[in-house]
């Protein structure tokens, strides 16, 4: 038999990270597909800006204008929204169904099922969908839409190549923070973006390509859209005492529960569009004339709403508009998206945060102007993306308010708290859930990477000779493979299915499965008429997970395991159910409660004698 894995070799090959080489090619790829995202945001900013010129005004021109900026027609603000999901329908329909939602569900399922791809024609559909979208007055932003296009340029690139899925993952989401970058010029945020939503990994081989596209489009970004904060507030040198960064957890807890209500207000007005007896196609014009309603009562609703959002984190905005803000754009943004219509969700959590935030800024005592609006904004995006980390350097980059480092820190992760404990998914993740997909957002580091082959190997399995005759002693056939920790919970252990066959020096000459010793062949006379001589074999210093892709490549339930110094030497038997018993730990140190300095301090007092 060929020799086995080198044990001590690959221990040595055993590090923090598996990276190779290879990474310096994707990282290249990355570059051009950052610079396409920074394109194509500025493209979809300034598609925006004409359809809402030639919508709302009546003329031609590309820089974002709020459709509520001046008074008009209440015709016009009630059947321009209509008008604008009509066609997105139509797009849907006619064009492609993926264009529908608000882009990050649809990228995570590209990511998820489809092995990261993306049709080309939602490349070019989903931006000019958006643009109609949000240029008709939806009150959506152009980041969800920017996400999925610049995904599908990663994923497009990375499909005219030879390339792997993984890889083609990492230039897809490369492309989709490029373009959330060049957007919102937040090269940090963007790339925890990746990590916490899109990516369901933190890799090297993953991480080098995404930061090198986001740096591609934040510094081609100056020259397109500018270098600045989006939405700039001096501070000054800002004290906040303990009393109100305590504060910061009630408002933190808030901004979780209006989390809860809106995603909730989302997927119940999705359900109840799912319910009306017309074709789907029809429910973005549905949802358009929601919006026009909602327009008329309060017009500065409609729109991305930038300008809104820079009165509310800078102090400027009045008690009636940010209660008009609040309770307007949260209605009319929640029960339009479920219509299937094409936005984005991140520019209406900013404006509804920074709304809450600023009616707080009414009862809380006074720290600095706009203080408490950008810990609104930090609070409901932790809480509706369940991003923490993302809400916080969002805000700091979107303001650039950094000595507000600590509240924000504190108002996101209680909002994330309170929206983990009592919202089973994500705005983000339960169309994806509702699809029939399950989507884990929690990374641990995984226990099988940690154990060893010879950590959990049975260490004297049963072996044969080649000369042993068939059919075998009714004692071999009933020898067993002990489970870690005595038996896993009562249940008995499983007997052997492999069984070495070893010469006189215990070297491995190869193995027999259990099923050709209970039923050998007719012409079959010793163990060796019946052997494998050419094994998988698992080297003592493997790791389970290790052991447990070689079991799947080779489609096999058990293998020898070889010493670690002589790899012709058996040292034991592994088997699937070790590989599992290996998780035990996990669940231990999970779920067993105790208490060991208590113990330990008992057993002293014990031990000690007693004083006469």
């Amino acid at each position: 038999m060929p020799a086995p894995t080198d044990a001590s070799r690959l221990d040595r090959r055993l590090g923090d990270f598996t990276l190779t080489p290879r990474v310096l090619l994707i990282v290249a790829l990355a570059l051009p597909i950052g610079a396409l995202g920074a394109v194509a945001a500025w493209a979809l900013l300034r598609l925006i800006g004409l359809v809402t010129h030639l919508v709302f005004y009546g003329r031609v021109g590309f820089d974002l204008v709020a459709p509520g900026a001046e008074p008009h027609p209440a015709w016009l603000v009630l059947l321009a929204p209509v008008a604008g999901g009509l066609v997105i329908g139509l797009m849907a329909r006619f064009g492609s169904e993926r264009i529908r939602g608000h882009g990050m569900p649809e990228a995570i399922e590209a990511i998820l099922v489809r092995r990261s791809r993306v049709e080309p024609r939602v490349a070019v559909l989903k931006p000019v969908s958006a643009a109609v979208s949000i240029g008709t007055g939806g009150p959506f932003g152009a980041e969800g839409p920017i996400i999925m296009t610049g995904g599908a340029i990663g994923s497009i690139l990375a499909q005219h190549l030879h390339l792997s899925a993984d890889e083609r993952k990492a230039l897809m989401v490369s492309g989709a923070a490029a373009g959330m970058a060049a957007t919102f010029n937040s090269p940090l945020a963007s790339v925890l973006l990746a990590v916490e939503l899109l990516l369901f990994e933190w890799r090297p081989r993953s991480f080098l390509p995404v930061v090198a596209a986001v740096s591609a489009a934040t510094l081609l970004r100056v020259p397109l859209l500018g270098g600045g904060p989006i939405f700039p507030v001096s501070l000054g040198d800002l004290h906040v005492p303990a009393l109100d960064s305590g504060l910061c957890v009630v408002a933190g807890v808030v901004g979780g529960l209006l989390a809860v209500g809106v995603t909730a207000l989302v997927y119940v007005s999705e359900d109840t569009f799912a319910r009306l007896p017309v074709h789907w196609m029809w429910w973005p014009a549905i949802g358009g004339l929601i919006i026009g309603i909602g327009g008329l009562i309060e017009p500065r609703a409609l729109g991305v709403g930038y300008d809104v959002i820079g009165e509310l984190l800078t102090g400027h905005a009045t008690l009636a508009l940010v209660v008009g803000i609040l309770t307007v754009k949260s209605l009319i943004w929640g029960l339009s998206l479920g219509s299937g219509t094409s936005g984005g969700v991140l520019a209406p959590v900013f404006m509804i945060g920074a709304s809450l935030g600023a009616l707080e800024g009414h009862l809380f005592p006074t720290v600095a102007p706009g203080f408490w609006a950008i810990v609104g904004l930090a609070a409901v995006v932790g809480g509706v993306m369940r991003s923490p980390l993302t809400g916080v350097v969002f805000s700091l980059e979107l303001t650039h308010a950094w000595p507000m480092l600590l509240p924000l820190v504190i108002a996101s992760t209680a909002a994330y708290g309170t929206s983990a404990l009592l919202l089973r998914c994500s705005v983000l993740t339960e169309k994806i859930a509702r699809r029939g997909y399950h989507l884990s957002r929690e990374y641990d580091v995984d226990p099988l990477e940690v154990l060893r082959a010879d950590e959990v190997m049975h260490a004297a399995p049963r072996t044969l000779v080649a000369d042993d005759p068939l059919p075998v002693d009714v004692g071999v056939l009933a020898a067993e493979v002990p489970r870690r920790g005595g038996g896993a919970g009562g249940r008995p252990a499983p007997v052997q299915r492999l069984f070495p066959v070893v010469d006189d020096d215990a070297t491995i000459v190869g193995v027999v499965p259990r099923r050709l010793l209970t039923h050998p062949p007719d012409d079959a006379t010793t163990v060796g008429d019946v052997m494998i001589v050419e094994p998988l074999v698992v080297g003592a210093g493997e790791t389970l997970r290790a052991v447990a892709s070689r079991f799947a490549q080779a489609a096999v339930g058990a293998a020898p395991v070889v010493d670690r110094t002589d790899p012709t030497r058996l040292a034991g038997l592994v088997t699937v159910e070790q590989l599992l018993d290996g998780r035990l730990r996990d669940l231990a140190e999970e779920h067993h409660r105790e208490r060991p300095l208590g113990v330990a301090r008992r057993r002293r007092t014990d031990a000690a004698p007693v004083d006469a």
